[in-house]
């Protein structure tokens, strides 16, 4: 089943399946250099010295389900690969960042308008600011019943944690035909 981990340009998508997955994860990272400079917005994450300039891909399984996993790039001139990855996604996460929630709002409606299920997971980041979970549902507007949940995505079990929530909530879900 595939599952794509979305979210906009450096809340830890590359690190996410990288900490996940059970094989050697393929990525497409490039170094980032002076040609996108005005284009991406480094201002929150300077220390940032790679991007995704295709896709990244990894494999999990949980509870005998193997999951293919497609980590999306997040800078908005590598969306038109977003509509390929999304079709046929069982779902996907979104990640998000509390320094720069806004970012966040165009995978949210990318997801939204296909109607693909997707649940949204912040990452942790240091001295990023903390916000309760109705505060942060309130902030993106995150319909009723979508998970909202805390990771690390550097760490296995976290991001773990996130596959098997997008997994029960999928099977909450009414079967259509």
């Amino acid at each position: 089943m595939k599952v794509v981990i979305a979210g906009g340009f450096g809340v830890g998508k590359t690190t996410f399946v990288g900490s996940v997955s059970e094989i050697d994860p393929l990525n497409t990272e490039a170094t980032i250099t002076e040609a996108s400079s005005g284009i991406d917005d480094m201002t929150d994450v300077p220390m940032k010295t790679t991007t995704t300039v295709a896709f990244d891909f990894g494999r999990r399984t949980v509870d005998g389900i193997t999951l293919y996993l497609f980590g999306t790039p997040g800078q908005d001139r590598f969306w038109y690969m977003w509509e390929d990855m999304a079709r046929g996604a069982l779902g996907a996460i979104i990640l998000t960042d509390t320094r720069r929630l806004d970012d966040c709002f165009a995978s949210l409606d990318f997801f939204e308008r296909r109607h693909v299920p997707f649940i949204v997971a912040v990452n942790a980041f240091d001295a990023a600011p903390s916000y309760s979970g109705s505060d942060l549902r309130e902030a993106i507007g995150l319909p009723r019943g979508v998970p909202l949940l805390q990771l690390d995505a550097r760490e296995a079990g976290s991001s773990t944690h996130a596959l098997i929530e997008l997994l029960e909530y999928r099977l909450r879900q009414p079967i259509t035909a």
